[in-house]
């Protein structure tokens, strides 16, 4: 019988025997496969419970009015039925398939390539960047913000879970790990969520204590990036606001919901930057404070990407709890599912979970730890702060303008004034494969620019039509020329957005001509 979710149940964080040392920690097998079970088991079950509200609250979170779904044979259902909506998972086990197949040490170019050529739909910094690798442009560049308008988007932040899982208690080996595969995709803030997500699932093999998790991940994190500094707002803002996470989300809203890189988000409620998704993640962990159901209700309930958000919370408390104390209620269907394998993949669940395992162990011995009989013996590390990135700097998106064409379906010509565009549109539709690409000349303030390949493909599309940053602040043309038009096919314009190097705080009249 189906049941709706309005009032949750409370666990209790009872959790399986460890021991810690000053320098060392140490599990039974059987403890660590738990964990990591614990962890996949809690990806899956997250994003199967937050997949129906996926970007259907943009700009507000979910009233409490507003039902939730679960019952038993729901997950598998959606498994079966809805395979697009597992993107967190059929992209973590890419990964480790890769893993599998080269070793530990295997080179970016094969992780790039696995995603790059793999069946499955993508979007935003993972599209941008498989479409980058598929046209030359190869890793790390293929993330980069001048390559990539999607550097700071949430994509290796859902897919950072394997990272974490298979460095139990090595924060910094997870770094390690997202240094390498994390920059074929993002940069700057998009990079450090993926980092501190690694960093969170590594420290949950360490300790029961959110806060603690919340707080010491964020040590990988630089603090003079905007990254940190949200995250850090949102620790500060639990503590002044204990009790009310719908006023902490509120000071995330007031103070860093405003996106400058993703096209799609720029002007728009739509937000899909890295940064705060990631504060709903930890609002969803704060505030849920060990227990499994508040903290899916509530990462769920803070909107934009709530299937994500959840997926990635419940994963970290999964990895906290084991595999064992995650609530019999949220396991309803679970086993059913776990033989199935995730669209586009050849892993189920209860393959990654023994391959998970496999690469854990090996990756503690390779960084020091041992394993003598039934004991796995962990160096433990403090974490290390990473590199300093920032994507867009100095950049401010200060206009958005429909366009028309000015020869049907051929010729694109327009003026702004400012230090970069990003020209938005379209070639490509839901579903198709066609290998048919436009071919499009641009030229910028009336010089040879580039020529661009806008595949109809959906699979290998280009996520905007084309963009240019860091130009000289000033006046500037652009001329848009298509070479070979197709009737068989068509080009949907969207908008352009102008960017200059100060922020504007009221309109601003002519930007674009």
């Amino acid at each position: 019988m189906k049941q709706i979710i309005s009032i949750f149940f409370s666990s209790l964080l009872t959790l399986p025997a460890l021991t810690q040392s000053s320098d060392t920690l140490s599990f039974s097998k059987a403890t660590l496969q738990d964990k990591i079970k614990g962890g996949w088991a809690g990806q899956t079950i997250g994003v199967t419970f937050g997949g129906p509200y996926e970007f259907g609250f943009q700009g507000t979170f979910i009233g409490d009015y507003q039902p939730l779904t679960w019952y038993n044979g729901y997950l598998k259902e959606m498994m079966v039925n809805n395979p697009g909506l597992y993107d967190d998972l059929y992209m973590d086990l890419t990964f480790v398939d890769v893993f599998e197949k080269y070793g530990l040490d295997a080179p970016v170019d094969s992780f790039a390539n696995a995603f790059a050529h793999a069946g499955y739909m993508l979007w935003h910094a993972n599209q941008a960047a498989r479409y980058n690798i598929l046209n030359g442009i190869k890793a790390p560049a293929s993330g980069e913000w001048q390559n990539n308008p999607h550097a700071d988007c949430i994509d290796y932040q859902i897919e950072a879970d394997f990272a974490g899982l298979m460095s139990p208690g090595m924060p910094n080996t997870a770094s390690a790990i997202s240094k390498k595969i994390g920059h074929i995709m993002n940069y700057g803030d998009g990079w450090y969520g993926g980092v501190y997500v690694g960093a969170m699932y590594a420290l949950a093999f360490r300790s029961p204590d959110i806060h603690y998790l919340v707080q010491e991940a964020l040590k990988t994190i630089p603090p003079a990036s905007e990254f940190y500094q949200c995250m850090a707002d949102v620790i500060r803002w639990h503590k002044q606001y204990p009790s009310d996470w719908k006023q902490t989300w509120l000071e995330v809203q007031k103070k860093w919901a405003n996106d400058i890189g993703c096209p799609d988000g720029v002007f728009a409620p739509f937000n899909i930057d890295a940064k705060v998704n990631a504060a709903y993640v930890i609002i969803g962990l704060l505030y849920g404070n060990g227990d499994f159901t508040k903290t899916l209700e509530i990462a769920t309930r803070c909107g934009q990407d709530a299937d994500c958000n959840p997926s990635t919370a419940d994963g970290i408390l999964g990895a906290v709890l084991g595999y064992e104390k995650i609530p019999a209620y949220w396991k309803m269907g679970l086993k059913e599912a776990e033989d199935i394998d995730f669209k586009y993949t050849t892993m189920s669940l209860n393959k990654v979970y023994s391959i998970g395992m496999k690469h854990a162990l090996e990756n503690i011995q390779k960084n020091g730890g041992k394993i003598a009989g039934d004991k796995v013996i962990i160096p433990l590390q403090a974490p290390k702060v990473v590199e300093m990135e920032k994507s867009f700097p100095g950049m401010y998106p200060v206009a958005k303008k429909k366009l028309s064409w000015t020869e049907p379906g051929k010729q694109l010509n327009f003026e702004f004034d400012g230090t970069g565009f990003v020209l938005r549109g379209e070639t490509a539709k839901w579903g198709n494969t066609d290998a048919f690409a436009f071919r499009a000349h641009v030229k910028i303030d009336q010089q040879e620019e580039q020529i661009v390949l806008l595949p109809v493909s959906f699979t290998s599309r280009r996520h905007e039509l084309c963009w240019q940053y860091a130009l000289p602040k000033g006046h500037h043309t652009v001329s848009f020329t298509i070479e070979n038009p197709n009737p068989a096919y068509e080009i949907r314009l969207g908008d352009v957005l102008v960017y200059s190097d100060k922020p504007v705080n009221r309109i601003l009249a002519n930007a674009v001509k």
